[in-house]
């Protein structure tokens, strides 16, 4: 087995990162969650893939936000997206993405890391509490459409 590297993902990982976003959100179509990424500022946004050997295994994507519910302060770095295939969770491979997340959020100089989970995802509730997470808040959204 090779060592996991951690590294910010570049246009030439593009095609295994799609693979793997649309693995996390399968509602979206592959063009639409690869488009999206052509579409996003880069000194906003990061995406960082975790390796074992060429093959990428796992990525979060952090993004700088203007604010974020349940934080004190702003403008705040947040965890968009993270993402580990079944076979290498429980390894610390979100651990070290998570961390990587973190460095580039200093690196900004921004405090503070949100993110956000549904409800009923007990697996990223539990492990953003394994990642350092607190809960701040929980909401029910709800919608009327009108006509």
């Amino acid at each position: 087995m090779a060592e996991m590297v951690v590294r910010p993902l570049t246009p030439r990982d593009i095609e295994a990162w799609v693979g793997l976003r649309h693995k996390l959100w399968p509602a979206e179509s592959a063009t639409s969650l690869r488009d999206e990424l052509a579409t996003l500022a880069a000194d906003e946004f990061a995406g960082f893939g975790a390796f074992e050997g060429e093959r990428l295994v796992g990525f979060a994507e952090v993004s700088q936000r203007p604010y974020g519910d349940g934080c004190d302060t702003a403008p705040v770095a947040w965890l968009e997206g993270i993402f580990v295939l079944a076979e290498y969770r429980r390894r610390g491979v979100g651990r070290q993405l998570v961390s990587a997340v973190e460095a580039w959020a200093l690196a900004k100089g921004l405090v503070e890391l949100g993110s956000d989970a549904e409800l009923d995802n007990l697996t990223s509730r539990l492990s953003h509490a394994l990642w350092g997470f607190a809960e701040t808040e929980r909401a029910v959204r709800f919608r009327k459409v009108l006509s």
